[in-house]
């Protein structure tokens, strides 16, 4: 029962603190996950990141269930996806009821310009750390080159880009080119 009231409340913090939607939660996620309570690695962390791209909902609502079903099964993963969307329905539905009272006020828009800007830099900041992790090799950069050049040329959906990397990985290693370029290199 301590596990799954830690999972509730862990999730509800980084739900209810975090701001910006699921990318900007990632610094936060790994922080939490990985480094302090080592409910996950990295590399599972960053795979939680792609299923949960590839699924439908929220991808921080994805790995909040995924890392709580690892932990403690399907309580577990309900307890954590509680947690997650506890605090945004809370603040969601507050701010609905008096959205319209402060939406156009001066000093409310200059708030969220700056929050936008912390935003984009705490997503870099896990796009960063991902990377280093993910891109390993020449198979991986040129994988990742294809897929954001076509990410920002194209209306082609993640669930594709998702797949289709995933496909190039098996051929990559199905086929051995991973494992000659290794051997090549010894």
């Amino acid at each position: 029962m301590k596990t799954l009231l830690q999972l509730f409340l862990i999730f509800a913090r980084i739900g209810g603190f975090t701001f910006g939607g699921g990318y900007a939660m990632l610094p936060m996620l790994q922080k939490e996950l990985v480094d302090n309570k080592k409910w996950t690695t990295n590399e599972e962390l960053i795979d939680y990141y792609a299923i949960g791209q590839c699924t439908p909902g929220i991808i921080a609502v994805n790995v909040a269930t995924f890392v709580g079903f690892k932990t403690k099964g399907v309580l577990g993963g309900i307890f954590a996806t509680l947690g997650m969307i506890t605090p945004s329905l809370i603040i969601v539905g507050s701010i609905a009821a008096f959205i319209s009272g402060f939406q156009d006020y001066q000093v409310v828009q200059w708030a969220f310009s700056g929050i936008r800007a912390a935003v984009v830099a705490l997503i870099l900041n896990a796009m960063w750390k991902i990377a280093k992790k993910s891109l390993v090799d020449i198979f991986a950069v040129i994988i990742f080159l294809i897929v954001a050049a076509l990410s920002f040329l194209t209306d082609i959906s993640p669930v594709i880009f998702v797949l289709a990397a995933g496909v190039c990985g098996l051929i990559i290693n199905l086929s051995g080119l991973r494992k000659a370029k290794e051997e090549k290199q010894k």
